[in-house]
């Protein structure tokens, strides 16, 4: 079992370490590692798999799900109102839908990720059920979470998933049969894993006292999530509906992004669904992933404590201003939460929080931030226009809203990428299933090799001559 006594040795042991010869051995691992930067464009080489105009590379072909952002008119990128799709489906037309019949929408939509139709009424009670019948963890899998936390919530996801490979009946199967029920299972279980763990986190690491409550039939995975978290179990409506929403937002967004190809990656080699799924939950926490709605939150922070008058739009600008010569922020130079990859005029997910996060904050009594994140997401393209040539068109992307909702229904922030990975499992898994039902080659891209110092062949030097 971790004790606080086991930990403190440990960061001992790391402290003991000869800082002096740690920093020699940077520079030596610096040396051998840099590369020439004019060389990439060299050889024409697509960093990060992108195009020189920020477009991605095309590697492969997915039916489960789709972005667009822009069109290309005589090779220049035209922006438009972004779109998003699961299956052909509008996701717009997915939410608008269940939630004019005011029931949760997440489980219905991984029912369509993974079998490429909506369900009808009684489809969906089966899958509903199946789900339940799967959320509560094998004994040794909720013991290991328990006796074993990490201090990252994310990483204990990942080895919860690979802990669940030794109680899986056949774990290195790649039938599609037994991926379909791994894949199942994982959908069910993942925000329980994620609820365990952080009690297992708060219990070990902060002395909070340890509640373990079993997730409830007939709940939906937001509702039973809120329940699991809450220590009076109690919710709203609202906060479920608003929850759920965000499951389904993040539940897919086309094979290019880093964690779903990181799931085709991993498949490719052929190796077993936990595997793939656990490199993919590791792929996401990454602050560029995941871990974006983060740094929307600590940035937003400082901009409140910064701001006397969080309705005054010439102060905003000027703050904004400062964070983009980097006098403010983190130094990067970056305003979170706009731009993206894809998306240009708009975010068709921020657009659909938005509507939501609004109900929430006036129910909360929070609309003086609401009005706060209106005002930078309208004035933050203006400001980091005004001084170049070639416009850039931003918008409010999934992240810069989702922080705030999170904040709002008091998920700590530790859980903010967990939440993430308990709705994208299943653009994982339905991914996985895909490339495994392809049969493609495994995933082999080219680098090139450059040599260690210039072109020059390096020669072996003897032992006693060096």
């Amino acid at each position: 079992m971790v004790t606080r006594n086991k930990k403190e040795e440990t960061t001992k042991t790391t402290a003991a370490m000869d800082l002096n010869l740690l920093q020699q051995y940077e520079a030596m691992a610096r040396e051998c590692a840099t590369i020439d930067p004019t060389l990439y464009h060299k050889y024409n080489v697509k960093r990060g798999l992108r195009n020189e105009d920020g477009s991605g590379v095309l590697v492969g072909l997915t039916r489960v799900g789709s972005v667009h952002g822009y069109v290309v008119d005589e090779n220049e990128i035209v922006p438009v109102e972004g779109v998003q799709y699961f299956r052909g489906i509008d996701v717009q037309d997915l939410v608008h839908g269940f939630q004019k019949e005011a029931r949760p929408g997440f489980e219905e939509t991984a029912y369509l990720l993974i079998f490429g139709q909506l369900p009808n009424a009684e489809q969906l009670k089966e899958w509903c059920n199946i789900l339940d019948s799967k959320r509560s963890l094998p004994y040794p899998l909720l013991e290991k979470i328990i006796r074993e936390p990490s201090q990252d919530i994310m990483n204990s996801l990942a080895r919860s998933v690979l802990a669940a490979y030794n109680d899986d009946e056949s774990p290195n199967a790649t039938n599609v049969a037994t991926v379909l029920r791994q894949s199942i299972e994982l959908i069910a279980r993942f925000s329980s894993m994620a609820a365990y763990a952080y009690q297992a986190k708060m219990h070990y690491y902060h002395g909070e006292s340890l509640f373990v409550r079993n997730p409830m039939p007939g709940k939906s995975t937001a509702e039973n999530f809120l329940i699991m978290m809450r220590e009076d179990a109690a919710y709203t409506p609202l906060e479920a509906e608003l929850l759920d929403l965000c499951l389904v937002l993040h539940a897919e967004h086309g094979g290019g992004n880093n964690s779903a190809f990181t799931t085709h990656v991993v498949t490719s080699a052929a190796t077993d669904t936990f595997s793939a799924i656990a490199a993919a939950t590791l792929s996401l926490k990454g602050p560029r992933h995941g871990g974006a709605n983060l740094r929307v939150m600590h940035q937003m922070d400082e901009i409140k404590d910064a701001l006397v008058n969080w309705r005054d739009d010439e102060a905003i600008a000027d703050y904004l201003r400062k964070i983009l010569r980097k006098e403010a922020g983190d130094g990067s130079g970056l305003i979170y939460g706009l731009g993206h990859a894809v998306y240009t005029l708009s975010d068709p997910r921020a657009v659909l929080l938005k509507e939501k996060a609004r109900e929430l904050a006036e129910s909360k009594d929070r609309m003086d931030e609401f009005y706060l994140y209106e005002a930078i997401e309208r004035l933050g393209p203006m400001v980091f226009n005004e001084h170049r040539e070639k416009k850039k068109e931003l918008c409010a992307n999934v992240d810069f809203y989702s922080g705030f909702v999170y904040d709002m229904l008091n998920i700590p922030m530790d859980l903010y990428t967990p939440l993430f990975a308990i709705s994208r499992v299943v653009g994982w898994c339905a991914h996985r299933l895909e490339e495994l039902i392809n049969g493609g080659p495994i995933v082999r891209p080219a680098f090139k090799a450059i040599g260690y110092k210039g072109m020059q062949k390096s020669p072996y030097v003897a032992l006693d001559e060096r």
